[in-house]
């Protein structure tokens, strides 16, 4: 299996330039090279351009909140996946629950984000996930099944190839509470099989499946040492470089 292992931190809007840089220099020298590889920085647009340079010679990524549906015009306010990429962008969050919740973001038009990422180049983490009230009522398979289906259908295999998927339990998201490495485990194992079901062998399991929601320094390993669960999208605890270095320790 050809499974990439990443932990992606995504520092939503939070720090400014001064301190992102500050946070930068410190996972620099906290990270060591044999794990570089694995790590993942995103932090708000504005300091992309700056950080790319500070990470100069190092093997993070770096990676975007978002992107828009367009690859150009006068749609002010919005960043196009190719100006991400040209400022040193490797990686691409579309779906994020934020954006679903927050911005009435619906599958039409993820599926234009996912394939403008993509046709530059872009790695696109998807996220899904269900609300609390989906996981109360039983019916989170049916709701992550639905959002992933939505867009991969509209995929041929060598884009969904591209794609790594990240499950976030809405429920779980800067809330403190944390699926169980049982419940986290049980979902990431349903979204391979769904892959497998519905596009073969090969994309399932080569799929990257992430988890996020709430993972910290003290459950990442656990959560880690699940067999589908193949690295972490961390929020709040990436904002911390010790926590954050922990956590990719963890993996």
């Amino acid at each position: 299996m050809l499974r990439r292992k990443i932990v992606a931190g995504n520092w939503k809007m939070n720090k400014t330039l001064t301190e992102a840089r500050e946070l930068v220099k410190s996972l620099q020298s906290l990270i060591g090279s044999d794990v570089q590889e694995r790590v993942v920085l995103i932090p708000p647009f504005p300091f992309l351009g700056v950080l790319s340079s500070d990470l100069s010679g190092s093997s993070i990524h770096l990676g975007a909140q978002d992107c828009s549906a367009h690859a150009q015009g006068a749609y002010t306010g919005e960043v196009s996946a190719g100006a991400l990429k040209s400022v040193g962008c490797s990686y691409v969050l579309v779906g994020h629950s934020e954006r679903r919740g927050y911005h009435h973001e619906q599958e039409t038009l993820l599926i234009e984000k996912t394939k403008q990422a993509l046709l530059s180049g872009l790695t696109v983490i998807l996220c899904v996930g269900e609300s609390l009230e989906e996981r109360l009522n039983g019916s989170q398979e049916q709701v992550v099944g639905k959002q992933i289906m939505s867009i991969w259908n509209a995929l041929n295999d060598t884009e969904r190839a591209q794609l790594i998927m990240a499950y976030e339990p809405v429920w779980a998201i800067g809330t403190g509470e944390t699926a169980s490495p049982e419940q986290a485990q049980s979902m990431h194992a349903f979204i391979r099989a769904l892959i497998k079901d519905n596009y073969g062998d090969a994309l399932a399991d080569n799929l990257t499946i992430l988890y996020g929601g709430s993972c910290n320094a003290q459950n990442a390993k656990e959560l880690f040492a699940c067999p589908d669960i193949d690295g972490g999208l961390i929020g709040g605890a990436s904002l911390k470089a010790d926590d954050f270095t922990k956590i990719v320790y963890s993996l």
